[in-house]
C-alpha cells in the first residue's frame, strides 16, 4: 500500500492550496485502504460516508434503475468522492466498486463537523468539489434527458414524416403511369364531333364541381347507394369502366343530375369517350391532390420543428402565444398520441393576451409534462389528455390532465427531485420535472400537482408580463 504524504495530497487539483497542516491533519485522521477487483465503495441507497481520496487505481460509479445498470462516472487518482461538508445527501444515490486494485484514503464522515470548525481552507476545497459534482452531474443528466426526448420525438417525426414521404412517392409513380395512357383517351376524345359552345359547357359544368371543397361526408351506406345510382345510370347508356367512373364520381361529389347536365352537352354516341376522359382527369387531379396534401404535411412538420425550437429567434424573452407552443409540441408528440389511443381534449382560452417568457424552454416544460402523462396512460391502453389554458388576473394558467393510474402518495412529494424516476432504465433519467421546476420557477411561476386514481393535474402558473 502507498504511503500517503502531503506532496501526494498536493498532488488533487481541490486540495492545492490547502495549508500543510491541515492537509497532514486530514492524513492523521483518515484511514487508508485497498480495495479489491469488485469491491463494494458505495452501494445506492446505502448511508453515505467520506469523503474518499483516491490514492491509486480506478472506481467506477453507476446507477441502477429496473435492474438496469448504467455507468455514470470512473474515479481515477485525485478525485475525491463520498460525503462532503455542508451536503445534504445522507444516503448513496450511485454504487461504485474498484476496477482491479485500489487505494483510497477516507475521512471518517462524524468528524465533518471538526472539520469544518477548525480547518477552513480544507473545508473550502471541499465544498468547491461538493459544487463542482453537482454542477457536473446535473449537466450529465439535462444531457441525458434532452438525448433521450430527443430521440422520442425523432422517432416520432421520423414515422410522421415516412407516410407522406412515402405517399408521394407511390402517387408520383402512380400518376407517371396514368399519364401514360392518356393518349388513348385523347385519341378518342379529338375524334368526336362538338362545337365550342358544346365544350366549353362540358369544361364549364366540370370546373364548377372541381371547385366545389365541401362536398357533405357520406356514410358507407349513402356512398355505396350513390355509387349503384351513378353506375346503373351510366350502364344503361352503354358507358364503359361504369363502375370504376362511378366510384371516381362519387369521391368528387357527383350525382346523377350532374351527368345529365353533361350529357346535355354531349353527342348522344359520344358521352362513353367523353365520361372516361372527364373520369382520367379526376384521377389526375386527385393524385395532385394527394401529392400536394403530402407535401403540406412534411412542410407543416418542419416548419413545426423549427417552432418548437425555437430556433429562428433569440435567447430573450419575447411576447409569444403560447397556444403555438403546446400545439407544436403535440405535433411533435403526434406519433406517439396516435400509437397510445389517446383522446385529445384542448379548451384554450383564446381571449389570454400573448406571454413574455422564453418560449423554447416553455416548450421544454410541455414537451416532458405531456410525455409524462402519455407514458402514465401508457399501460391502460388508451386515454384521454385535456390541456386548458386561462387567465387569472394578471397570471396565466396551463392545466395538463391525465386519466392513467395516478401518483402514488409515497412518491408525490419526491416527483421534482433531481434523478428521481420511476421510469424503466432509458426512458427517463429523473430529470425531467426537475427541468420544468426550474424552468417554471425562473419565469417567476409556480408549479402544483394533484393526483389520484384515473386523474393527474399538473397546473403551471406564471406571469402573463413576465
Amino acid at each position: 500500500m502507498e504511503t500517503v504524504t502531503v506532496s501526494t495530497l498536493r498532488t488533487f487539483e481541490a486540495l492545492k492550496n490547502v495549508p500543510d497542516n491541515q492537509l497532514q491533519w486530514l492524513i492523521d485522521n483518515s484511514k487508508n485502504r485497498l480495495l479489491s477487483d469488485g469491491e463494494y465503495l458505495t452501494q445506492q441507497g446505502q448511508p453515505l460516508a467520506g469523503p474518499h481520496f483516491m490514492i491509486k487505481g480506478r472506481i467506477v460509479l453507476y446507477i441502477t434503475q429496473n435492474g438496469s445498470r448504467r455507468e455514470i462516472a470512473t474515479l481515477r487518482p485525485g478525485d475525491i468522492s463520498g460525503y462532503l461538508p455542508y451536503s445534504r445527501g445522507v444516503t448513496a444515490s450511485a454504487s461504485s466498486h474498484a476496477v482491479g486494485e485500489a487505494q483510497i484514503m477516507s475521512f471518517p464522515t462524524e468528524r465533518i463537523r471538526e472539520m469544518v470548525k477548525d480547518h477552513f481552507e480544507l473545508t473550502q476545497a471541499l465544498v468547491h468539489v461538493m459544487s463542482n459534482r453537482v454542477r457536473e452531474f446535473t449537466a450529465m443528466q439535462q444531457q441525458n434527458e434532452k438525448m433521450m426526448a430527443l430521440g422520442k420525438l425523432s422517432a416520432g417525426l421520423a414515422h410522421e414524416l415516412n407516410n407522406p414521404a412515402s405517399a408521394i412517392v407511390r402517387d408520383s409513380v402512380s400518376l407517371l403511369e396514368h399519364l401514360k395512357m392518356e393518349p388513348v383517351s385523347f385519341k378518342k376524345v379529338i375524334s368526336i364531333q362538338m362545337t365550342g359552345d358544346q365544350i366549353d359547357a362540358v369544361n364549364n359544368e366540370l370546373f364548377r364541381l372541381l371547385a366545389v371543397k365541401d362536398n357533405p361526408e357520406l356514410s358507407l351506406k349513402e356512398r355505396t347507394k350513390r355509387e349503384e345510382e351513378i353506375a346503373d345510370w351510366l350502364n344503361e347508356r352503354n358507358i364503359e369502366n361504369s363502375y370504376d367512373l362511378a366510384e371516381n364520381f362519387v369521391d368528387f361529389g357527383f350525382g346523377v343530375d350532374n351527368l345529365e347536365t353533361f350529357c346535355s352537352h354531349i353527342p348522344t354516341d359520344s358521352c362513353s369517350p367523353v365520361f372516361n376522359w372527364i373520369g382520367n382527369l379526376l384521377t389526375t387531379e386527385r393524385m395532385v391532390q394527394n401529392i400536394q396534401e403530402s407535401s403540406h404535411r412534411i412542410a407543416s412538420l418542419v416548419n413545426s420543428v423549427k417552432v418548437f425550437t425555437h430556433m429562428d429567434r433569440g435567447s430573450d424573452k419575447q411576447y409569444a402565444d403560447i397556444h403555438i407552443g403546446i400545439k407544436n409540441t403535440l405535433m411533435m408528440l403526434i406519433y406517439k398520441i396516435k400509437k397510445g389511443n389517446i383522446t385529445m381534449v384542448k379548451e384554450f382560452d383564446q381571449t389570454l393576451p400573448p406571454v413574455n417568457a422564453l418560449i423554447g424552454e416553455l416548450n421544454q416544460v410541455w414537451t416532458n409534462l405531456i410525455d409524462n402523462a402519455l407514458d402514465a396512460m401508457e399501460p391502460n391502453g388508451k386515454g384521454t389528455l385535456t390541456i386548458k389554458t386561462k387567465k387569472d388576473r394578471e397570471f396565466v394558467q396551463v392545466y395538463i390532465i391525465d386519466d392513467g393510474p395516478g401518483i402514488p402518495d409515497e412518491i408525490k412529494s419526491r416527483i421534482f427531485d433531481p434523478f428521481f424516476t420511476t421510469k424503466e432504465m432509458g426512458k427517463g433519467t429523473g430529470m425531467g420535472l426537475e427541468v420544468v421546476h426550474r424552468i417554471v420557477h425562473q419565469h417567476n411561476g409556480s408549479i402544483k400537482v394533484k393526483s389520484e386514481p384515473g386523474r393527474t393535474e399538473f397546473s403551471v402558473c406564471f406571469p402573463i408580463d413576465g
